[in-house]
């Protein structure tokens, strides 16, 4: 027995989870074969990838473009998951390649490659008091939420050792489920976020958004690629690394060259 119904959702049994390994490798031996000798323009096969959310809007549009545009055939399959699930969806291979911030621990069995780094600002409202604005002095006790939508990010705990460092007190985080919900609810005032640079970068400049100096400013956040160590290489998974690299700087030199 392979499946059993849990509720309304049919699930792998014990013996379905050690039998998908055999049959992951037959799929991927099938589609080696169906892809023999083919140009890239004309290969087939799915390719599955996963990253948070803030990461597909702002930095993974080129990539999905180009990658549609030079491989139209294959299944591109996307997902937008929390930062602290992408690391399990490459272990239990929901997805082939992640792209996520480097929080500095990964499964013995993914491999992690890096990627550009980037910066994170903290975020008011343009409206904020300006005694609230200050994130510089130690030692205050402020009327504001954290607002998230990441707070397992690698730089979302860099402002959490800040605040605790300082002793910036303020009030519960609001967790929220997208970066576009953070940023609507900190111009209307709800709160403050500290999100990536690139997020904000269009708000920042038409003046929605304002920027709060604190002692982080200068600090780059590393991010990452990963994929299974034992995961076959793929024409389309080496298409897409090819052009992670391209876009957000991943160090990947394909075998296939």
């Amino acid at each position: 027995k392979l499946f059993e119904k849990i509720g309304r959702r049919m699930v792998l049994t014990q013996a379905g989870k050690d039998i998908l390994p055999f049959v992951q490798s037959i799929l991927q031996n099938v589609e080696q074969i169906n892809n023999y000798h083919k140009d890239i323009s004309e290969i087939k096969g799915t390719l599955r990838l996963v990253a948070p959310d803030s990461i597909f809007i702002y930095l993974l549009q080129p990539v999905i473009k180009e990658l549609r545009y030079t491989a139209p055939h294959i299944r591109l399959v996307v997902n937008s998951l929390p930062s602290e699930e992408v690391n399990q969806a490459i272990v239990n291979g929901m997805a082939d390649i992640g792209i996520d911030c480097d929080k500095g621990s990964f499964p013995d069995s993914v491999v992690h490659i890096p990627a550009n780094p980037f910066y994170a600002c903290l975020i008011a409202s343009p409206f904020i008091n300006a005694k609230d604005a200050d994130f510089i002095t130690p030692h205050q006790e402020k009327p504001l939420s954290i607002i998230q939508n990441e707070w397992k990010a690698n730089y979302q705990k860099a402002l959490t050792y800040y605040l605790d460092k300082k002793d910036i007190v303020l009030n519960p985080i609001m967790k929220l489920q997208s970066i576009e919900a953070v940023k609507k609810s900190v111009m209307n005032g709800l709160g403050i976020a500290y999100v990536p640079s690139f997020s904000v970068q269009e708000e920042l400049k038409n003046g929605s958004l304002l920027q709060l100096k604190t002692e982080l400013d200068d600090k780059l956040f590393p991010g990452v690629c990963l994929y299974h160590k034992n995961k076959w290489i793929s024409p389309q998974m080496d298409l897409a690394l090819k052009i992670l690299h391209k876009h957000i700087g991943i160090e990947y030199a394909s075998e296939k060259e």
